[in-house]
């Protein structure tokens, strides 16, 4: 007799299944509950493929790609899809390597192949047709070893390397039409369903894929090219081809030989260079540059570049004087309320930017004015005689989340500002297929740096995300074109450094969390990395400045 079991749908629906039921059957009967084809089950509280079959009475939920999660999984069956659809096209010579995200998509080059001006239609036709054949994604459990001699006999070192250095007996591999591949997370069901996406071609074997994300989840929007964001990246990555180490793999066998020392020594070295740059550039404008203004995403390090730059500017000859943002807050009963009614504190409109412009008109003019200093604790603004009058050869260093809105500084001309964008633009990924998302290497920093100076735990931390990532969609990123600088704060070592912080607070999260799954992916994702002794990181580091120990005050 088949055994029966109960699954409860988001507490409003108890239904009954035979045991060992697939969850894509399952699916079917709650798919009008969604906008978009569902792509992964949450049971209980885990993530499972729709592969997998019911076993146990649970909570079941599922998600499709307007969800993080979903969204997620969405990106990685079309990225196995992309390298199916080039393998069928170049045959086992090409080899696909995913570089980067970049608005809405992903970078990635085709080696070893001579690709023409009509790689975008051939490749999207092929990927359209894969599509249309339905393919399932198939997972499976192999022994770690005999997955590492697979890839060497394909010649795919990159993943046999950095499973070298994870120690499970086991791993899963998945199989879509002839090919295996290594993919950290889950995997849609069918081909069917990663039906939405764009290819541009950017120049020579180089193209971004775009789908739809979950700002945007009915359709794959137009890529556009930030050039100085592209270049930026583009600029790291071949720096870290010339230091030989371009993914987890790579760093690992320095790491494990006790080299890597000097990779933090250079990489420190990369980051200063860069501050160098923007002081000397400042210096040739001849006077001409009155405000630098720096803003980027949560945790990117704005407050050690600013310091650090004060230091570079002043080796000039030049005196900056840093104004805060800050205190220019509108009293805390005039703050707006969001749409839930709460304070919005990161709204333009919580600063009164009249009073800003009027004092930052007056600094720059040379006059005497009067700065005030906002209460947090009262949530008001003070006075307390802040007389403040700028020399000729002074400059002003802003640092905030508006910074880069010319609403924010009306009263200057843009000839007299300078604008740098900020980020920690990592080059370094796990393998070819399996790359490291600039988001994460963030999240990392701020759950290690809110436990250690907010008293946060791990679980605070992931809980805001969603809310921190929606302020940067909407305040910082629409900005990032209209800079002069962009400066990459991403250290090739740090994730090694960060795991011996963040791994254990992750660990802390409960099973029944929201964000539990999200806490092991981040574990998942740091066992491809060897740790690193933070003894070796400068005082003077922007890794300090999350970690602790930092020559600069320990805030964002």
């Amino acid at each position: 007799m088949v055994k029966k079991i109960n699954v409860n749908f988001r507490n409003l629906i108890t239904d009954e299944y035979d045991e060992n039921t697939p969850y894509i059957d399952i699916s079917k009967n709650y798919q009008k509950y969604f906008h978009y084809p569902i792509l992964a089950a949450r049971i209980d509280n885990d993530v499972c493929d729709l592969s997998e079959e019911l076993n146990k009475k649970c909570d079941i939920d599922f998600f499709d790609r307007s969800s993080y999660v979903g969204n997620s999984v969405y990106s990685r069956g079309l990225q196995f899809i992309l390298i199916l659809a080039v393998r069928r096209i170049f045959g086992e010579k090409a080899h696909v390597v995913i570089e980067y995200s970049i608005d809405k998509g992903f970078y990635f080059e085709i080696n070893d192949v001579d690709v023409d001006n009509n790689i975008e239609q051939l490749l999207e036709k092929e990927m359209k047709n894969i599509v249309k054949e339905d393919l399932k994604f198939t997972k499976i459990s192999v022994a770690r070893l005999d997955a590492i001699k697979f890839f060497k006999q394909k010649k795919m070192y990159d993943k046999a390397k950095v499973l070298k250095y994870i120690s499970n007996t086991y791993i899963n591999l998945y199989r879509l039409d002839d090919i295996y591949d290594y993919f950290y997370g889950e995997m849609p069901y069918s081909t069917k369903v990663v039906d939405d996406f764009k290819l541009t071609h950017i120049s020579g074997n180089g193209l971004v894929l775009s789908y739809p994300d979950i700002y945007n989840p009915e359709i794959t929007l137009d890529y556009k090219h930030h050039k100085k964001l592209f270049d930026k990246f583009l600029e790291y990555t071949k720096w870290g081809r010339t230091c030989q180490i371009n993914n987890a793999a790579d760093l690992n066998e320095r790491v494990s030989t006790g080299k890597y020392d000097e990779i933090i020594r250079v990489a420190e070295i990369h980051y200063n260079k860069q501050l160098m740059q923007v002081a000397d550039e400042i210096l040739e404008k001849n006077g001409k540059i009155k405000v630098i203004l720096i803003a980027g995403p949560s945790s990117s390090g704005k407050t050690t570049t600013a310091k650090k730059l004060e230091a570079y500017l002043k080796c000039n000859g030049m005196n900056p004087y840093s104004l805060s943002i800050d205190d220019f807050f509108l009293d805390r009963d005039k703050t707006p309320l969001d749409k839930n009614g709460e304070p919005d504190f990161e709204s333009l409109t919580a600063i009164d930017v009249s009073l800003f412009n009027k004092c930052l008109l007056d600094l720059v003019s040379g006059k005497a004015t009067n700065l005030p200093t906002y209460n947090f604790a009262t949530g008001k603004r003070e006075y307390k005689n802040k007389n403040v009058k700028l020399d000729t050869n002074e400059v002003i260093i802003i640092e905030g989340l508006h910074a880069l809105n010319d609403e924010l500084t009306l009263s200057i001309e843009r000839k007299n500002k300078y604008k740098i964008y900020i980020g920690p633009l990592t080059q370094l990924n796990v393998d070819s297929h399996n790359r490291i998302f600039t988001s994460d290497t963030r999240k990392l920093r701020r759950i290690v740096r809110d436990n250690k100076y907010r008293n946060y735990n791990a679980e605070d931390t992931l809980k805001q995300w969603k809310k921190i990532r929606e302020g940067e969609e909407k305040y910082i990123f629409p900005y990032q074109d209209d800079v002069d600088m962009i400066v990459n704060s991403a250290l090739i070592y740090e994730i090694g450094v960060l795991k011996t912080y963040a791994e254990p607070l992750l660990f802390s999260v409960e099973e029944t969390s929201e964000v539990y799954h999200e806490a092991i992916r981040l574990i998942n994702f740091l066992r491809n990395f060897l740790p690193i002794p933070s003894e070796g990181v400068p005082a003077d580091s922007v890794l300090r400045e999350f970690i602790g120990g930092s020559a600069f005050q320990d805030k964002d």
